[in-house]
């Protein structure tokens, strides 16, 4: 078997963001308060092109990371060969600090629903996915990172809470977790659990990376539609999150509605004050008697 590069002892990467063709021309002509960047893995699989003559230049002054979406490590399909073949030779080029993917499926009998669809969390479903998550680091060599998943159903067969199937998962495959807190808000607005049992529940030693991003409240449920600025109780859940795992990488998504690269970076100051806030021991004072 071979030697998986210890992925968990990587250093804490800072304050990053997700890497859009809309800033391509910004981040290679100016200098910004960006510490490092995380890619779409599926949009660099290809040849050549425009967007891999960008991400060479870019991973000439940004450490990267590499975030699949494809990867359908929950499905009952035989994992994608040429896809992990391209996914590979992409981490060739780019040389990311890491790699991750969702805790889900995308797609059955060949077909690619283009959504992250949630598991049922059985110890059925939990012992497919260990046997497939150790294929894909034995091939990559390396750990990867999981992310939960937003989600809008549950199964009525599901006998384990999804943060306790996040957790062992992570421990009986040896993988990692890039936890979303968004996610969590969304699914905790979905389906009426309280947030912090979701973080009370989380390996602190697994924890490699955090996502923030906005989302659509319809009242009733959420949308996790990465079009918004992220609103007061995720960033609340983040706060406290940072208190209990302590200097985890963090990144802000965006995914549409997309915003000049200066407002995205304003968001960002607020994780890192958030951070400092949080993690800045609180000074104390003699008093006089």
């Amino acid at each position: 078997m071979k030697t998986m590069t210890p992925t968990y002892l990587q250093p804490h990467l800072g304050f990053g963001l997700g890497l859009r063709s809309e800033h391509y021309t910004d981040l290679l002509e100016n200098e910004h308060h960006l510490d490092w960047l995380e890619i779409i893995s599926e949009n660099y699989m290809v040849a050549g092109g425009k967007p891999l003559y960008y991400l060479d230049k870019i991973r000439e002054r940004y450490p990267l990371v590499m975030h699949g979406v494809s990867l359908s490590i929950g499905s009952t399909d035989p994992l994608n060969q040429e896809y992990l073949k391209d996914l590979k030779t992409l981490a060739e080029r780019v040389k990311p600090k890491w790699i991750s993917d969702h805790l889900c499926w995308t797609g059955i009998e060949g077909i690619n629903l283009h959504d992250l669809m949630p598991l049922p969390y059985t110890e059925e479903a939990l012992k497919h996915l260990v046997k497939r998550i150790g294929e894909v680091q034995e091939f990559l060599g390396q750990r990867i990172l999981l992310e939960n998943v937003s989600s809008y159903l549950t199964y009525q067969h599901s006998t384990i809470s999804e943060w306790e199937f996040l957790r062992e998962v992570s421990q009986q495959a040896d993988c990692l977790i890039l936890l979303d807190i968004n996610n969590i808000h969304v699914s905790a607005h979905n389906h009426g659990f309280d947030p912090l049992t979701y973080l009370e529940a989380m390996p602190a030693d697994r924890i490699q990376q955090i996502h923030l991003a906005g989302h659509l409240n319809k009242g009733d449920y959420s949308i996790d539609t990465h079009d918004h600025e992220i609103i007061d109780s995720v960033w609340e859940l983040y706060a406290e999150s940072v208190r209990r795992f302590g200097h985890i990488s963090t990144m802000i998504e965006r995914d549409d509605d997309i915003p000049p690269l200066a407002t995205l970076l304003n968001e960002l100051q607020k994780a890192r004050e958030i951070s400092a806030s949080v993690l800045t021991p609180q000074k104390t004072f003699a008093h006089s008697i």
